[in-house]
């Protein structure tokens, strides 16, 4: 009588933990789910650190029995029909979920549908797209942009003639950050953009670009940029023989580097601002929780990350060689911001 109460309180014990774990996400319903990610650009240090958090996150997961897979695809090239013919693959492949990176807000969106018809999980992220049926996870990027002309403001009341460095054409965050910038001039007349080039958040993209708009343009006060494009821009500058301008930065450790140097050297100084790469690791925490059949709004806001001139030492301190400042998400914290916490 004994043996079978310890073994029927024992059943009970497991099934109580059993319970527990898919509460909290652990084992779920979603253990037999896979999860896709389709990237639609790699050349630069930003998706280079968000693909290798994906990778240590989900690889995680998968080990924990989350999941049973989280795959990450990488288009060759930024083209909109390469991707939405790798999204056509990877419903074919039976993927339950695909988190998307998009190369277009709205081109995709025929693809994203294809997928959602197909009972699929979208949730975008960074490059978001319009489709209704998919989620979206995004900063505020307009926002950002204008944080870099409200940082101007306060540290150069005169104004002057700015340079902008944009990022890869034709993309939701490039023309949001645009955006932005463009309502903070409008707000601060004072300040005058004379040039714009597109450094596709590529250092030596940035860095060619700027050294081919230079000769043409006149004394520049201040670069306005989107991320991984200051210090190219700073090179572009030394060997044009020019002074070097007040550079917003994008939170990539050469840029850190560089402004660290010169801080030391002659007090230079900035602000530095961008989207943490781990945002993709959020993605794949929120694809899964709606795989578990957990309530999750169509769209999340997730705060950039800023860098001052009192935390640049320790934030640079944290970021590994070559790489870019960053926050990993959790299952906890990506609850916390489904919940708007």
């Amino acid at each position: 009588m004994l043996k079978k109460t310890l073994i029927g309180a024992t059943a009970i014990g497991l099934a109580i933990a059993s319970a527990s774990l898919v509460q909290n996400g652990a084992m779920a319903d979603t253990k037999d789910k896979k999860i896709a990610l389709s990237n639609n650009y790699a050349g630069n240090s930003w998706r280079q650190a968000m693909l290798k958090s994906w990778d240590k996150v989900t690889k995680q997961a998968v080990a924990d029995g989350v999941v049973a897979a989280a795959d990450p695809f990488t288009t060759s090239e930024n083209q909109v029909t390469e991707q939405a013919a790798q999204i056509q693959n990877l419903i074919l492949q039976g993927y339950n979920a695909i988190v998307v990176n998009a190369a277009s807000p709205e081109a995709l969106n025929p693809a994203i549908k294809q997928a959602c018809d197909a009972g699929i999980v979208v949730v975008s992220f960074d490059g978001i797209v319009t489709e209704p049926c998919a989620w979206r996870i995004a900063v505020d990027f307009k926002a950002m942009g204008k944080s870099e002309l409200d940082y101007l403001k306060a540290n150069m009341p005169d104004g002057g003639n700015l340079l902008e460095i944009r990022g890869l054409a034709g993309v939701f965050v490039d023309d949001e950050i645009h955006a932005g910038i463009e309502e903070g001039v409008k707000e601060n007349p004072q300040f005058k953009i004379v040039g714009s080039v597109h450094g596709n958040w590529a250092q030596d993209v940035a860095q060619k670009e700027v050294a081919g708009i230079l000769p043409s343009l006149p004394e520049i006060k201040a670069v306005v940029t989107q991320g991984g494009d200051g210090y190219g821009a700073a090179q572009a500058f030394k060997a044009a023989g020019r002074p070097t301008p007040l550079i917003i930065m994008g939170n990539r450790e050469d840029e850190l580097k560089w402004w660290k140097e010169q801080k030391d050297a002659n007090g230079y100084k900035t602000m530095s601002v961008s989207i943490a790469p781990g945002v993709s690791t959020l993605a794949f925490w929120v694809a899964q929780m709606i795989l578990d059949g957990q309530e999750v709004p169509k769209d999340l806001i997730v705060p950039f990350l800023r860098i001052d001139q009192d935390n640049l030492e320790a934030n640079l301190a944290n970021t590994e060689k070559g790489g870019v400042a960053n926050v990993e998400y959790s299952l906890e914290d990506a609850k916390k911001v489904v919940a708007g916490k």
